[in-house]
């Protein structure tokens, strides 16, 4: 049975004006036809107000003549209840959302396969035929964790075309196999796709292929297994688990790169966390998720 999103309307933007010196409750309270103090308190927390293109959440705000305040009135998609999909943030350009293991962010191929992609796009669909979601970039089907998308060809454009310099933090957690020797380390290695098998290679010289940059650090350990932060310098296919395996520690449950074991019955790859210049805003907005149970279990 396939799933069906509840409809739910499309946030709306309202963009406004100011001509004298006024505090951003007061001038709210007068322009938005006649909503509450609380509603509009509940705006400011869910980040849905602007002036001048930044979040605001300070309701005594001042503002002065000329500034304009964007204000993104109803939750739209933010209460899509789905198995594989949860949403954490939206306003009028973007949805972020912690993605389940088992699922492809987009299609390959398979239209016929529900992909986080396909879901968000029926979704936002309800609340208008007009609504759209672009993909922004991507985690492998076994990986859960935090995932954006755009909602305008623009928005997916500025974020793609100036992603290494918007990103300020990715941050993964991993379960690999055995205990690691070095608390924390940096590995840097230069990586190339086999056209055939579709793998990942790792050169530790320059080969020619892509510099790929992993800071990791350990969290806890045991003889069997050990559960690491890793922070991306820069986020190439299949970077974590091909630099796991490099160090003799490969991610479970990854037999592609050399695992043997599998002791949650998934891949252990969970990106905890997303940090990025909001592409309207520029404000500096940090998304993060809860590690998996499953990989804590692993040391009880």
């Amino acid at each position: 049975m396939k799933y069906k999103p509840k409809a739910t309307p499309a946030p709306k933007e309202t963009k406004l004006k100011v001509y004298e010196k006024v505090e951003l409750m007061t001038f709210l309270l007068e322009k938005m036809g006649g909503m509450s103090r609380n509603s509009i308190k509940s705006l400011l927390a869910h980040r849905q107000i602007m002036v001048n293109n930044k979040i605001s959440t300070q309701f005594n705000l001042e503002l002065n003549p000329n500034d304009i305040v964007n204000v993104v009135s109803g939750r739209g998609t933010i209460e899509l209840n789905h198995p594989k999909l949860k949403i954490i943030f939206e306003d009028a350009y973007l949805i972020v959302v912690e993605k389940k293991e088992g699922l492809l962010t987009v299609s390959t191929g398979n239209s016929d396969e529900t992909t986080a992609f396909s879901i968000l796009k029926n979704h936002v669909k309800k609340g208008s035929p007009q609504n759209h979601i672009y993909v922004v970039h991507r985690l492998d089907r076994e990986t859960s964790g935090v995932i954006m998308f755009a909602k305008s060809k623009e928005v997916q454009l500025i974020l793609q075309e100036n992603w290494h310099r918007i990103i300020t933090r990715r941050v993964y957690v991993a379960l690999v196999e055995g205990k690691v020797e070095k608390e924390q380390d940096t590995i840097v290695s230069w990586l190339t796709e086999n056209d055939k098998s579709l793998k990942i290679h790792s050169s530790s010289t320059d080969n020619g292929g892509q510099q790929a940059i992993t800071h990791y650090r350990t969290i806890k350990s045991n003889d069997q297994f050990s559960l690491l932060e890793i922070e991306l310098e820069t986020g190439r296919k299949n970077q974590i688990r091909v630099h796991m395996q490099g160090i003799g520690h490969p991610v479970a449950g990854d037999k592609k790169y050399g695992a043997a074991l599998s002791p949650i019955g998934r891949l252990g790859l969970h990106a905890r966390l997303l940090a990025f210049y909001h592409p309207i805003s520029t404000e500096v907005v940090s998304f993060e998720t809860a590690v998996p149970r499953n990989f804590l279990s692993i040391f009880h």
